[in-house]
């Protein structure tokens, strides 16, 4: 990845957290659990946040696919803190956004759901570079 496409999804990451305040945290990663960017306050690891996002990703496709529900479209982790959302974001990666309880979520996922469409775009555009 290059500075080009990690400046453009961090931007991305801090528009997100800027249009939803309900956001406390949110990462770019890869399918394999490599953090492409990021936005995490103090106390929270990148590698471990990674290692979690493609762990849950990687048994969701498994459990939606075995039991005959399609493809993954989201993760969503309800905790007594908050929410954890894991989306596509396109192919290649996966949002995972950190929201605090008691959000408006149909809001709070309209706004998730956008961003993954910009970040897929963001990481498309920066393979079809690569492979011309």
């Amino acid at each position: 990845m290059d500075a080009g496409q990690e400046n453009e999804l961090q931007g991305a990451l801090r528009q997100l957290l800027e249009k939803s305040t309900d956001i406390d945290a949110a990462a770019v990663v890869s399918m394999d659990g490599f953090v492409m960017a990021s936005a995490l306050p103090d106390g929270y690891e990148e590698d471990r946040l990674g290692a979690m996002s493609a762990a849950l990703l990687s048994l969701g496709e498994r459990t939606a696919s075995e039991l005959g529900r399609g493809e993954l479209a989201q993760v969503f982790v309800e905790g007594t803190q908050g929410y954890v959302f894991l989306l596509a974001a396109g192919e290649d990666a996966v949002l995972n956004a950190i929201v605090k309880r008691g959000s408006k979520l149909g809001l709070v996922l309209y706004d998730i759901r956008n961003a993954a469409k910009d970040i897929a775009a963001i990481i498309e555009s920066h393979l079809q570079v690569e492979y011309e």
